[in-house]
Order: structure tokens, then sequence, then C-alpha cells
């Protein structure tokens, strides 16, 4: 489909503006993109009005609604209902039939996320699910931070284990001993370092690690 000269590249429009939706939408601001947000209620629709782009209250499963938004004119959409589960398919379905070419849908289940890729979102999200495992790492090891993506890949943050204390990461050798690569270093009161063979850890410091999910779990395990 051939974009208006009325295209918003740098914007998103955001669909459902609960807790999800909204702070999909403050974090979009605040990285600089144009904001369309999208509810059902007027309450959120007003509460939203001085802090996004524009706010409009809408029925967002109506296709004629959403095109006399401009909806279609937008790259990238986001689909943050979770509550209504019919409501939140037929936005979808709606944003597919205007050539919405970026969709983006919350699922609060798996049933749920398959229907939604059937109807054409691009992208489906488990905000929940993906909360609930993140925090069950941080609360079981020593990682600081984590982060999986869908193909086994994880990066965290975790705390330099002891064996590496005082050493370079040539001299640690914990690619060849953990299959795990050390990306970047952080000691206290210091600037982040990308991290290189001659890199030297000391005790105290932060290492940002990246590898196979498995593999960057049982290295953040080690003391």
């Amino acid at each position: 489909m051939a974009k208006s000269s009325t295209s918003h590249d740098n914007g998103v429009v955001v669909i459902g503006l609960g807790r999800f939706g909204s702070a999909v939408a403050q974090s979009l601001i605040h990285l600089g993109h144009d904001v369309l947000g999208i509810d059902e209620s007027a309450e959120l629709v007003q509460s939203w009005a001085s802090r996004l782009t524009l706010v409009v209250e809408a029925d967002s499963s109506n296709t004629d609604a959403l095109r006399r938004l401009g909806v279609q004119d937008y790259a990238h959409a986001v689909v943050g209902i979770g509550s209504d589960i019919e409501a939140s398919v037929l936005t979808v379905l709606a944003l597919s039939e205007l050539g919405v070419p970026d969709i983006w849908a919350k699922a609060v289940n798996a049933r749920h996320g398959r229907i939604l890729e059937r109807t054409g979102a691009h992208h489906v999200v488990y905000p929940e699910a993906a909360m609930g495992e993140r925090v069950a790492h941080l609360v079981t090891g020593k990682m600081i931070d984590f982060i999986e993506f869908d193909d086994g890949f994880a990066i965290a943050k975790t705390k330099a284990p002891r064996e590496a204390a005082g050493k370079t990461l040539a001299e640690a050798a914990i690619r060849s001993k953990y299959g795990v690569t050390i990306v970047g270093v952080k000691r206290p009161r210091t600037d982040f370092t990308y991290a290189t063979p001659e890199t030297t850890v000391e005790t105290g410091d932060l290492l940002i690690v990246s590898g196979p999910t498995k593999l960057v779990e049982k290295f953040a395990s080690i003391g």
C-alpha cells in the first residue's frame, strides 16, 4: 500500500490505554515519537490528553472509525487491550485490513496469542509472563537484570565471579569455560567499558553477559 502524504513515519498508534498501553505510550513519547492514543474510555482519554500527541475516544474494533482517524498512515500500531479478548482480536483485524505494516499486540495467554497472530499481528507480547520469568531469575539467582529473547538467547547483568578477579578476560577464559560472551564491564564510580580480551576484571565489577539462556543462567549462578 502506498503511503499517503500525511504518513506518520515517526508515529505510533497505541490502542488501549490501560497499564500496559499507557506505559508503552509514555515511553514512546520520552523517546521522541508522536503517539496517537485510542481508547473507549472517556476517563482514560481525558487523563492522557495532555501527555500524548493526540488522544481520541473511539471503538478500535471499527475499521471505519480507525480509517477516519488516519490510523492507516502510521507505520506502527500497538494493541494493549487485554481484558476484552474479542475487542483485542477485532482491533488487530481492523488494523490488518487497513494495511498497517507493523502491528504489535498484547496477549493474556498462548491461545489468545495464536488468534492474534492468525488475525494479522506481526508481533505478540506476553508482558505478564515475561515479567514473571524475569523476576524469577532475579529472585533465585545472582543476576541483577535479565532479558531473554525468543530464540533462546539472553543478556544479563551479574556480579563478576571470584575466579575472574584480578585477571584479564583472556586469562579468565570465561568464553571457553562457560560458553558465554562478556559484552562489557561496569566498575563502581567509573564509566561502562566495552569488553576486550585485555579488559581486567576486579572484585565488585558488574559484567554484561550474553549467550544461550541456559549458559547465561549457569554462569550467573557461580560465586
